[in-house]
């Protein structure tokens, strides 16, 4: 029998799986009802989905989670809780349009579009907020799980180190946690099923943004979006910063272009954008992507195409397991919007608010 005083483990009230939006929410809540918490980050970084890079020029560029809308109410709160600010997506109505790789681009008039907002110094202006409401030692990042095992009543959460605790929420997505981590004893087969057939938002996602000196093509007059169905881009919006004084596009291209090497999508973007927005287009300060299915703790590969947001939003991921000892929080569990900014808030709230409850009220709980 393996004793407590053997193992390399540091107590934690609440173990947290994940340092995304979802994590570290949960991770804020608990600080203000003052629980003890632990997160553990297989990345070196916090973040998660959302992460905006800033370029030698400091541009702030969303290679993850960008928009969102007046519907997403709970993430609006959160930035009104927390006094960060938001700003409206410019959006011409006049875009630029490829039917085809044989089609000529078209300008085209679309209909008015219900506002879509962005975060002010980048989304990851929200993630260093929480960040930055939490203590520096609340964090362990490069903590890939392996095992979450149930014992009396404590659980166990194995890396190269066990980490004790009386609660674990696992704030990652579904298929993640079901193919990669053994749970000890076997979470029910259902659980499992549902969580590998569903679809992690972004991981088959390819973002990419070009910065620049100065905006050229509002001097030439020309529209910043464009819609796409030549490749590899997809869409391309403006994504200046709110201020406006720092100036890119940022958008998606094609998934299926994963396969080429960097230099190459480079090589295709830069082709395409001189195509539709002419010569100055080339003249950029920085090229960033980010191929979401090469980052390993974001992507897992599928036994079968998934649809997406596929089971995003299940029932089953908002019990709590192992007598009320594992939780799982994350924006594909979310009741409301899953798979979106706004679910792993709701996500994250509701988790927290579990917890919280169960220490004023231990009898209140969902577990099957």
């Amino acid at each position: 029998m393996i004793k407590k005083a053997d193992l390399p483990y540091f107590y934690s009230m609440i173990i947290i799986i994940g340092a995304g939006l979802s994590g570290l929410l949960t991770a804020y809540r608990l600080k203000k009802a003052g629980i003890p918490f632990k997160i553990l980050e297989a990345r070196d970084r916090i973040g998660g989905r959302i992460n905006t890079v800033y370029g030698t020029d400091i541009t702030p560029v969303e290679m993850g989670a960008t928009w969102f809308g007046n519907q997403h109410v709970h993430l609006r709160a959160l930035l009104e809780e927390l006094g960060i600010e938001y700003f409206k997506q410019y959006m011409d109505r006049i875009v630029y349009y490829q039917a085809s790789p044989t089609s000529p681009t078209e300008s085209v008039q679309i209909p008015i579009q219900a506002p879509s907002y962005r975060i002010s110094g980048g989304t990851s202006n929200l993630i260093h907020t929480l960040y930055q409401k939490l203590d520096e030692n609340d964090i362990i990042l490069n903590q890939s799980i392996k095992q979450i095992k149930s014992l009396g009543d404590s659980i166990q959460v194995i890396t190269d180190k066990v980490y004790v605790g009386s609660q674990v929420v696992v704030a990652i997505p579904p298929k993640l946690w079901a193919k990669r981590i053994l749970f000890e004893p076997n979470l029910p087969a259902d659980l499992i099923q549902i969580a590998q057939q569903t679809h992690t938002w972004m991981e088959d996602s390819i973002k990419i943004a070009l910065t620049y000196k100065d905006p050229f093509w509002e001097a030439e007059g020309r529209s910043a979006t464009l819609f796409s169905n030549a490749g590899p881009i997809t869409e391309l919006y403006d994504h200046c910063n709110s201020e406006r004084t720092k100036f890119a596009l940022c958008g998606f291209i094609n998934s299926s272009f994963h396969q080429l090497d960097v230099a190459e999508r480079r090589a295709l973007v830069i082709a395409q954008i001189k195509s539709v927005f002419g010569p100055k287009a080339e003249d950029f300060l920085e090229y960033q992507e980010c191929v979401w299915s090469m980052e390993e703790n974001t992507f897992e590969a599928s036994d079968i195409p998934h649809f997406p947001h596929q089971n995003n939003g299940n029932q089953v991921f908002r019990h709590s397991y192992f007598g009320d000892k594992l939780l799982f929080s994350s924006s594909e569990s979310a009741s409301e919007f899953p798979g979106y900014m706004d679910g792993a808030v709701c996500s994250a709230n509701l988790a927290a608010s579990q917890i919280i409850a169960s220490k004023i009220n231990p009898l209140e709980r969902t577990d099957r």
